[in-house]
């Protein structure tokens, strides 16, 4: 009995090991995959589903996209967007200072960090999580680079109950194509955004009446910088 079970040990430790090694290469394939395809769903969009809130979404690509969308996200969620490499260590310097005073939580994650949970990962703030994220992060930021993160995280971000990605919301708010949106509808949708479930648009609620005219003047600020320029176009 000890034999066998002396030589059972390597056997399953090989097969770890092949499963390991297979679901890494799998991964890899997956992430260059999603450098030209959109993902066929996400958690977040099966837990909606699954919670009641439906699945609206409708994938289109950055030609279909207004620029002012593209600028007012940009503008609300990370106007270091164009420059980082996927982390804003200021702001999670800040975020985490603040954190330790108060007792709300303040977030610090760009639109890289944002795309990598939501297409790979489940929400949540465990501590594996988070590292999953980090990873995920600079593996698309090297493999997919800055056009194509945004392009996804227009197309897959929660952008109300059961709304998701730019076109639904679009659809769904003020019955057009996502290319049609004028810069104040942009930067309402943009407003939604920290908190799509309980910011929302129709009806008008108090943090986006409040916040969409701050995102239309950080829209002005931005807009003729050459980097934010080349994202836009």
């Amino acid at each position: 009995m000890a034999i066998k079970t002396k030589g059972l040990v390597p056997r399953t430790w090989r097969w770890v090991k092949r499963i390991l090694i297979f679901l890494f290469f799998l991964h890899i394939f997956y992430l260059l995959i999603l450098k030209w395809v959109n993902p066929p769903v996400t958690l977040t969009q099966l837990s909606s589903f699954i919670h009641g809130y439906g699945l609206k979404r409708d994938y289109v690509s950055m030609s279909n996209i207004s620029p002012y969308a593209k600028l007012g996200v940009i503008a609300s969620e990370d106007q270091l967007f164009p420059d980082h490499d996927g982390f804003d260590f200021k702001s999670i310097e800040k975020a985490m200072k603040h954190n330790q005073k108060s007792k709300s939580l303040h977030g610090a994650s760009t639109i890289s960090q944002q795309v990598a949970k939501n297409v790979f990962l489940w929400q949540g703030r465990s501590w594996i999580r988070k590292a999953l994220e980090a990873y995920f992060t600079f593996m698309i930021e090297k493999i997919w680079g800055k056009k194509r993160i945004l392009e996804m995280y227009l197309n897959i971000s929660e952008m109300g109950k059961g709304v998701f990605g730019i076109e639904a919301a679009a659809k769904t708010y003020f019955n057009k194509h996502a290319r049609l949106l004028t810069r104040s509808e942009s930067a309402m949708i943009a407003s939604c955004l920290p908190n799509p479930k309980v910011y929302t648009i129709r009806p008008l609620s108090k943090h986006v009446s409040l916040r969409y005219p701050w995102i239309l003047t950080q829209m002005n600020h931005l807009q003729d910088d050459p980097d934010i320029i080349k994202l836009l176009q």
